[in-house]
């Protein structure tokens, strides 16, 4: 069932039967609009300058390159969990 779940994610959009109304109707009035800002939020939230701010962000806090590498690998790139590992050296 989860997987069935991941897939319907990543289908394609259903706008009459929506996970987010704003988002469907947007896609339905304003397609330009609603591709304009999908490309942004991949682009923010999805992309490789995402991953590159996590490490800047867990560098800072003191953690060594290799470690903070490790632990975000480690936690397939969830910043919060990466952080836990580091803080209790798992």
């Amino acid at each position: 069932t989860a997987m069935r779940s991941l897939q319907a994610l990543l289908s394609p959009p259903e706008p009459n039967d929506p996970q987010d109304a704003v988002v469907a109707r947007q896609y339905l009035d304003s397609h330009e609009e609603f591709v304009k800002h999908a490309k942004e939020w991949t682009a923010k939230y999805a992309s490789e300058n995402r991953k590159d701010e996590k490490e800047e962000k867990l560098k800072e806090m003191g953690f060594g390159e290799a470690a903070v590498r490790n632990a975000l690998s480690r936690a397939a790139g969830d910043e919060q969990q990466a952080l836990e590992l580091l803080l209790t050296g798992l």
